[in-house]
């Protein structure tokens, strides 16, 4: 059973061992997408491949539409050269239920995998050709929050964005002013309406890449590097949108059992792959089965009708509400809490922090305690089944195999949103006294003992990735387990930064608290454990 075209023409193993294979004309479906593309997305790692990728084969199958999806890498190529071009472009989506049973889906509604730089000449010509298409009706991505940023920490452009900047359209070299520059193709080519569609898990994403695509744009129009009427293309919502979404799938890095489990199966092709720039990927994609996505129905050229397949089509409001819900509440927060103190406990699956009594009661009271006051209901998703789905469906799944460490990924970018936002609504509300969060503020101390590198146990274990690493940790490189404090001056500089929690906590008065918990949480080994029994019961 090996994952080609070669090896799906014998259907017969791959039936027998109860795995989904397309059934549609795959060489019709291809020759079609080329000729009049719809759908072009970028970031190929594993939530598109697991979610927005299944979204269409969904339409295919349905006989709802008859185009596939292009799909651009332009961070690491590896994805494209090692998983995409030796499996033409197919994926095995394994989903695994939280009643231990699995479901096997060949997804082969890629039908182009290519790397996004101008050094790849003729991949390069084929996005241009593509971009200028006046059929091509959404690009969508998936690239990270950190995928749209611009600037650095202290708000100046990163060198590489100016270099960009100088540099213009004809020689891009950050994604993004590569993105602007295949747009500005489209714009000479007609002008043609296309919708710029954000799939990352960050709050107003579609505003995020708004702002950077036309930053990019006005600094190359202030230099004459493209017409002023480009600028005014991208700005006007009935030719160029960016809409907003909400997007929430859990694609764990590829699971070391579930190979085990499609190799019993006969199938082959199970390789883990782990490139230069860090990310985890195989053939297979391993995901959870409950998926929700929600846009704003914001596209001047049409687009698929993923309503069939189980997208929500909304204004922005009820996305921004479905949004803030989730990320600010129901999941988000939660996930970063068990993310925190799974690595401080020594935890490396989601689903065993579900069964500690301290940590499943203290995202328990964080969601519905602390956050859901605040939350309005979105009127598309209930926000009580939601944490419930969460907390008993979702994060206990045993056979899901993702990490408190692939959570702790750039903290420092999320604390903002996932929890700055509920301070913000408890400092506004006339009914809510933001004194009473008291958990809260123990994630952020958890937080600030995380960043010692140093576990419950006194044993050193790698920080997860975070942009932050270098500016926040050389706060806390001299304290050590057993010291006393005060802690008060070491910890300002970071409780100070409103940046980091979306506010001053010295000004909405939770830094003293903060630094209280941080006081006992390194009070000793075992210090952990005991301040989450005293203060989580």
């Amino acid at each position: 059973m090996k994952l080609n075209d070669t090896g799906l023409a014998d259907k017969q193993p791959w039936m027998k061992n109860g795995y989904r294979l397309p059934s549609f004309d795959r060489e019709k479906v291809a020759l079609a997408t080329k000729q009049a593309p719809i759908w072009i997305h970028f970031g190929a790692g594993n939530i598109f491949r697991g979610f927005p990728a299944a979204l269409q084969q969904s339409l295919l199958e349905q006989g709802l539409s008859d185009k596939g999806i292009v799909v651009g890498e332009g961070f690491d190529y590896e994805i494209i050269d090692k998983i995409y071009a030796p499996h033409d472009d197919l994926s095995l989506l394994v989903v695994l239920k939280s009643d231990g049973s699995i479901e096997k889906r060949v997804i082969a509604s890629v039908v182009e995998a290519l790397k996004c730089d101008p050094s790849f000449v003729d991949e390069w010509k084929a996005f241009q050709i593509a971009f200028a298409n006046p059929s091509l009706q959404m690009v969508s991505f998936t690239i990270t929050e950190k995928g749209y940023s611009l600037r650095n920490a202290d708000g100046v452009f990163f060198p590489s964005v100016e270099a960009d900047f100088a540099s213009g359209p004809q020689h891009p070299a950050m994604f993004l002013s590569k993105l602007t520059a295949l747009v500005y193709g489209r714009y000479l080519s007609g002008a043609s309406p296309l919708a710029l569609v954000s799939m990352d898990n960050c709050s107003h994403n579609g505003e995020k890449l708004q702002t950077a695509v036309l930053t990019i744009a006005r600094q190359w129009a202030q230099r004459d590097l493209v017409d002023q009427g480009f600028v005014d293309y991208l700005s006007d919502p009935s030719k160029v949108g960016f809409p907003w979404s909400m997007i929430d799938k859990i694609t764990p890095r590829p699971d070391e059992k579930v190979r085990a489990s499609l190799e019993a199966d006969g199938f082959e092709d199970t390789r883990i792959v782990v490139t230069d720039k860090k990310t985890w990927i195989a053939p297979f994609v391993n995901a959870e089965e409950p998926q929700y996505l929600v846009i704003e129905d914001l596209f001047p050229n049409g687009r698929p009708p993923l309503e069939k397949a189980g997208v929500y089509f909304t204004d922005r409001d009820t996305v921004n509400k479905v949004e803030k819900m989730k990320v600010c509440t129901c999941l988000n927060p939660l996930h970063t809490c068990l993310a925190i103190y799974g690595c401080l406990l020594g935890y490396t699956l989601i689903a065993d922090e579900m069964r500690d009594p301290q940590l499943s009661k203290m995202v328990d009271r964080i969601g519905y305690a602390e956050g859901l006051p605040v939350v309005v209901d979105p009127g598309i998703l209930d926000p009580k089944a939601f944490i419930k789905e969460v907390l008993e469906v979702r994060f206990p799944n045993p056979f899901m195999p993702d990490t408190p460490q692939r959570i702790a990924c750039d903290t420092s970018q999320k604390l903002s949103i996932r929890y700055g936002e509920t301070i913000k609504a408890y400092l506004a509300s006339k009914t809510l006294d933001v004194s009473s969060l008291k958990l809260i503020p123990l994630v952020f101390a958890g937080w600030c003992r995380y960043l010692m590198g140093v576990d419950d146990n006194g044993g050193t274990f790698e920080l997860s990735p975070d942009p932050l690493l270098s500016h926040v940790c050389p706060y806390v490189a001299s304290v050590r387990l057993g010291d006393a404090g005060p802690f008060d001056e070491t910890l300002r500089p970071i409780l100070s930064d409103a940046k980091i929690f979306g506010v001053d906590l010295y000004e909405a008065k939770l830094a003293p608290l903060v630094v209280s918990y941080f006081t006992e949480l390194v009070a000793g080994p075992g210090a952990v454990r005991r301040t989450l029994e005293k203060y989580v019961g």
